[in-house]
């Protein structure tokens, strides 16, 4: 296992999604929040809680694993389709990497991505919402579970 050259991959695609930080980052955040706005004020003052939750808490977890999702999968098909796009993908093939190494590259950054961007969302939703997490060790199991579900 090539773990230099593991890493390689991994810092050159957190390296693109800084560079392109607005896109890889607060655009997701940004869409997440508008879905807040919209469906957690104009329709959620419309219904009621049930058991004590209020329909802003029901649909928090429900967005965060739609971002997340739809993030690590968008990051990771980019990651190996722009270099294709653009020629480069031969710098790639001609590496010492089986393409075992080269999946665990681009999975291990799209994954550290989604995950960022999902505890973005997580933060940025007390904003809007009043949050009570009862269950976090479940919680993040199941965030994490959902991470490598594409």
């Amino acid at each position: 296992m090539n773990i230099r050259g593991i890493h390689a991959i991994y810092r050159y695609e957190m390296n693109r999604s800084f560079r392109t930080l607005i896109q890889s980052l607060v655009s997701p955040v940004l869409s997440t929040i508008l879905y807040f706005i919209v469906f957690g004020a104009a329709i959620g003052s419309r219904m009621d809680n049930i058991s004590n939750v209020s329909y802003g808490a029901f649909i928090v977890p429900g967005l965060i694993m739609l971002t997340v999702q739809m993030q690590s999968v968008n990051n990771a098909s980019f990651g190996i389709y722009f270099p294709k796009f653009i020629g480069t993908t031969y710098e790639l093939l001609s590496a010492p990497l089986s393409f075992v190494e080269i999946v665990i590259g681009y999975v291990g950054a799209a994954t550290t991505k989604a995950f960022s961007i999902g505890l973005i969302i997580l933060c940025t939703s007390y904003l809007f919402v009043d949050l009570d997490i009862k269950y976090p060790f479940f919680y993040a199991l199941f965030f994490i579970n959902n991470l490598y579900d594409f």
